[in-house]
């Protein structure tokens, strides 16, 4: 494998996700470079369709940037990782360490001494449950759940602040330590800090954990919004 001076990390998006890639380039250290490819994905986000991408990944992880070597590969779909849970790292192919959303925020949910959260998505009520139900099954306390009701990723890329602050508002459980955010198109990153504010205690967005769990896992000192990036775990 081929290197250089830049530390390079791949991603691997879906083809209809509107956000990612702006988030990406708010979080990613100018040392860093981030290489990005896609993968079919078919709306709504059900079960089913989520279940999915599971087997196009190793095909889009050999897209980036072949014969370089990468420090890690971030998966951007939080529900499908969810579904898919420790099967991903199979179904990538082992190149270099991967990361998804439900594995990022568990990751710095234990890096904040978090274990009871407020969950919010833009997605299906059943949708919602596939993260809540992840989170349980690892040890988080889903203390409350709430589902903005949408099917399909771009409508939720579409979603405005004010909206988006309500329901964070409404959504809060005054028992959760923190409320996470989920859904990499929901645009959400520029809210964090405004959130944190209002709340008085930790937002967590998919996004953002997703970056931060990458960038932590390869020991690379970052700057992001939200008590987050405040943490390490190196």
């Amino acid at each position: 494998m081929r290197r250089d001076s830049l530390t390079r990390f791949g991603l691997v998006t879906l083809a209809t996700d509107l956000t990612i890639e702006g988030d990406a380039a708010v979080l990613m250290p100018r040392d860093t470079q981030l290489h990005v490819t896609r993968i079919a994905f078919d709306n709504p986000t059900t079960e089913e369709n989520l279940r999915l991408t599971g087997p196009r990944l190793r095909a889009a992880v050999d897209l980036l940037v072949p014969g370089i070597t990468l420090a890690g590969i971030g998966f951007g779909c939080t529900s499908a990782s969810a579904v898919l849970g420790d099967q991903i790292e199979g179904l990538a192919g082992g190149r270099a360490p991967i990361t998804t959303p439900a594995g990022a925020a568990l990751r710095g949910f234990a890096a904040l001494g978090l274990d009871r959260v407020a969950l919010m998505t833009p997605y299906l009520a059943a949708t919602t449950d596939l993260v809540g139900d992840h989170f349980q099954a690892h040890g988080v306390q889903v203390l409350r759940r709430s589902s903005m009701g949408h099917a399909d990723d771009r409508d939720m890329a579409m979603l405005g602040d004010a909206e988006i602050i309500e329901m964070a508002e409404e959504i809060d459980h005054p028992d959760a330590q923190a409320l996470f955010m989920s859904c990499t198109a929901l645009p959400a990153l520029g809210l964090i800090d405004d959130l944190e504010a209002r709340l008085g205690k930790p937002v967590l967005t998919s996004n953002q954990v997703l970056f931060w769990a990458m960038l932590d896992i390869a020991a690379i000192p970052a700057a992001g919004p939200g008590a987050l990036f405040r943490a390490r775990t190196w």
